[in-house]
Formats: C-alpha cells, sequence, structure tokens
C-alpha cells in the first residue's frame, strides 16, 4: 500500500521505517525542510539503535522517501498516518493539538482517492471525532475513515516493539477500514501478533489508560522504596515477590529518580485534564503526577543528605542525564531537576551522557559538559548514577576511587550492589535498600 506518514519525529519515522521494512511504499513528510534535508542526506534527527540502517535500507530499495510536500503525498495515499507532536499545553496541561489540527486541515485540502486517515499520535478522547469534522468540513465529497492506531513504543527498543508487539489496536467500526488496516498490518499476523479493533473512542482510552497505568506502577514501586529504607528492607527483593505474582508482572517495577520522557508525564496529565472536564476525576492518576513531580527533588536532596547535609562549593558527578538509555531524549528527564536542585543548594555540576549532552546543553545551562564519565568524575566530591547506561555499569571502581577527590556514590537506579561498593571504600547510597 501507499502510505503517507504526516510527522517525521520519533513516532512517525520510526513507524514509517517500519512500515516501508514489511514492504509498503512510505513518504514521511515534514514542514521542516532542515529535517527533510538531514534525512536525505542519511543523518537521523533522533538516536534510536538501528534506526539508522533500518531507514537506510528501505530508502536504497526505494521503499521509503521523505518529502515537504503534503499535498502530492497525500494524494496518492491509501493510508495516510498523523504523527504529529501533541505536547502539554501551556497554562492547563492539555495536550495541545494545534498540530493535528492542521495536519487534518491540509489532509482535507489533499484528498484525492478513497483512504483511511489513521491518528497515530497520543490525542484525547474525541479527537479522532474532531479530525473526521475538519476534513469534512474541507472535503465534503471525500471517501475516507478516521481511524485511531495508538503507538506502544519505547524508545530504545522501539523497532523491535513495532516489528514484535503485544498488541495492534485499532479503533474503527468501518469494515472496509478494518480491511484497510488489516492489510497494512499483513506481515505481523505471521508472527501471530493480536490485533484488536474497537471503536475510535475506545481506542484513544486505551493509550492512556496504558500509559497512566505504567506511570503508576513505577510510581508505586518508588514509594515502597522509601517505605524499603525508613523499615530496613530491600526493595529489589519486594519487586520480584510481587512482580512473580502473575496479576501483577515484573516490569516497571524498578525503584528510581522518578519517570520521564515523552509519554508519561504529558498523558498523564492530559488524561488528568481530559477526566477533569468530563466530571470523572481520576484521583489515582493526580496523584501519581504529584508524586512524581515531587520525587525528582527529593532525589537532590538524596544526594546532598549523602554528602553530609551541605554540598556548598562541593564538585558533584552526574552520570546519565537522559530519562532513560539507549536514548537522546531529554523531555522531562529527572536529570534537569535533580541538577538544578544541587546548583541551588551551591554544588557545581559536572555531567556526561553517552547522547544526551547536545539537546541537555539548553536545558541544563549551569550544568558543566564532560567527554566521558571519567573526566565527569575528575576532583569529583560525589558521584551521582541518574541513567543506567551500559557504560556506568561496568565502571573501573579503583580508577574511579583515584579519580574522583570524595568518596561518595549515590545510585539512583540500583546498577551495584552495596556489599561490593563498600568492599571497594565507597561511601555507597543506593534507592530502597
Amino acid at each position: 500500500m501507499k502510505i503517507a506518514m504526516i510527522g517525521s519525529g520519533y513516532v512517525g519515522l520510526v513507524s514509517g521505517a517500519c512500515f516501508a521494512d514489511f514492504g509498503h511504499d512510505v513518504v514521511c513528510v515534514d514542514k521542516d525542510p532542515a529535517k527533510i534535508e538531514s534525512l536525505l542526506a542519511g543523518k537521523m534527527p533522533i538516536y534510536e539503535p538501528g534506526l539508522e540502517g533500518l531507514v537506510a535500507s528501505n530508502v536504497r530499495a526505494g521503499r521509503l522517501s521523505f518529502s515537504t510536500d503534503l499535498p502530492s503525498s497525500v494524494a496518492d495515499a491509501d493510508a495516510v498516518f498523523i504523527a504529529v507532536g501533541t505536547p502539554s499545553r501551556r497554562g492547563d496541561g492539555f495536550a495541545d493539538l494545534s498540530y493535528v489540527r492542521d495536519a487534518a486541515r491540509e489532509i482535507g485540502e489533499s484528498i484525492a482517492k478513497r483512504c483511511v486517515v489513521v491518528t497515530k499520535s497520543t490525542v484525547p478522547v474525541g479527537t479522532g471525532d474532531e479530525v473526521e469534522k475538519i476534513i469534512r468540513q474541507t472535503a465534503p465529497e471525500a471517501e475516507f475513515e478516521v481511524v485511531s492506531n495508538p503507538e506502544f513504543l519505547r524508545e530504545g527498543a522501539a523497532i523491535g516493539d513495532f516489528k514484535r508487539p503485544d498488541r495492534i489496536v485499532v479503533g474503527t467500526e468501518v469494515e472496509w477500514a478494518r480491511d484497510y488496516m488489516r492489510e497494512i498490518y499483513q506481515p505481523l499476523f505471521l508472527n501471530e501478533s493480536p490485533i484488536l479493533f474497537v471503536s475510535r473512542r475506545t481506542s484513544e482510552v486505551i493509550k492512556y489508560a496504558a500509559n497512566a497505568f505504567l506511570a503508576t506502577k513505577i510510581t508505586f514501586i518508588n514509594e515502597m522504596a522509601d517505605l524499603c529504607e525508613k523499615v530496613g528492607a530491600n526493595v529489589q527483593d519486594v519487586s520480584r515477590g510481587i512482580g512473580l505474582d502473575g496479576r501483577i508482572g515484573s516490569k516497571f517495577l524498578h525503584a528510581g529518580p522518578g519517570y520521564g520522557g515523552s509519554c508519561f508525564p504529558k498523558d498523564t496529565l492530559a488524561l488528568m485534564k481530559t477526566a477533569q472536564d468530563h466530571e470523572a476525576p481520576l484521583q489515582i492518576v493526580e496523584a501519581v503526577v504529584r508524586v512524581n513531580d515531587l520525587r525528582k527533588r527529593a532525589m537532590a536532596r538524596k544526594v546532598i543528605a549523602a554528602m553530609g547535609g551541605d554540598v556548598e562549593g562541593k564538585r558533584i558527578a552526574m552520570l546519565g542525564l537522559t530519562f532513560k538509555p539507549n536514548t537522546d531524549d531529554m523531555r522531562d528527564a529527572p536529570a534537569i531537576v535533580i541538577a538544578q536542585g544541587l546548583i541551588d543548594a551551591g554544588a557545581e555540576v559536572i555531567a556526561y551522557d553517552p547522547e544526551g549532552m547536545e539537546a541537555a546543553r539548553s536545558l541544563m545551562p549551569g550544568v558543566i559538559m564532560a567527554e566521558g564519565a571519567y573526566q565527569a568524575l575528575q576532583d569529583a566530591d560525589c558521584a551521582v548514577i541518574v541513567t543506567e547506561w551500559d557504560v556506568f555499569r561496568a565502571l573501573a571502581l579503583p580508577r574511579v576511587l583515584g579519580t574522583m577527590r570524595g568518596n561518595t556514590l549515590v545510585d539512583l537506579r540500583n546498577i551495584y550492589k552495596p556489599e561490593q561498593m563498600k568492599a571497594a571504600g565507597f561511601n555507597y547510597v543506593s534507592v530502597g535498600r
């Protein structure tokens, strides 16, 4: 099938490249000419393992192309995917749908044959209805169906998630649109990936409900970690003990500095606002949002406490800045709040991240960026592991101690064993142990 992917950011580019790898003819469209020029030159606008090679192979095969020309791309498409950003709106935190509405208007002006218009962006319930209305106003005679098809991609593992999904959710009750979507995802049927057909509004709720539930699991285990520290228990053993229960599951039960990234912060906030607008407040989600925001600042206080309650004039090395490993995404990363808390307390902060420092520079102007882990550790009074990149899992501990001025290491991801670190001579502090 011929597919037009409107938006060449994280979701659009990964989805477009994977659809092309399935054998479809895909054009990724973006209004930013610099981004399209970069993609045409083979340079990826994001870091995602395996993406550069996947894009290159499908471009060579003639199945994947890039363009700023939305009208011609849409006119020839059997399926038009909307994969533009829906950031939190300033002021009230609701999802900003301006990019979605703009895309819908342009699609309406360009549609030339029967096609499905698929919202891949994460959008509040009822957005599909609005998209349909906008297109219908512009193209009253057009034959189209607006379908909801949310993405469930984890940054750092997006290609695998797309090609081997737990499920494919499709929101439409129109049979010909279902047939189109079956054809688009036909290669995944060989993997026996379940496709769940529901109503459009149900599909939109599923996406938000999934992210809110995962955010709740993270927040729950973080609060359990605080309790474990007070009563002398081990949160990792608690996680294993409850995660082995099939009703709970082991994923997203790793204590840390709080969630961040492009999805959980904005999606929990948008869901919370949507529920309030419909007079069905989600008090659990509201608590999750509040507790997670407070936790990031609390992690700065945890570092200060590990230093005896005073970091004035101290040099603190932060290892890892992105909200998770294997991505360059700095959106709502805990490191931003932690670093600012330490700077506010009078510390000098120097940091290193394998992929996130370019994006971090503008978000963390008071932080010195180092060229490597050991450069960041040079003469540091304290080291803080914020993101569990593999490169930080195998640090040469004698070299770390020899490089640092102090011996305090605060491990916010629990990647080292307390007994190992104490034996090596560290004043070691972890989370919930």
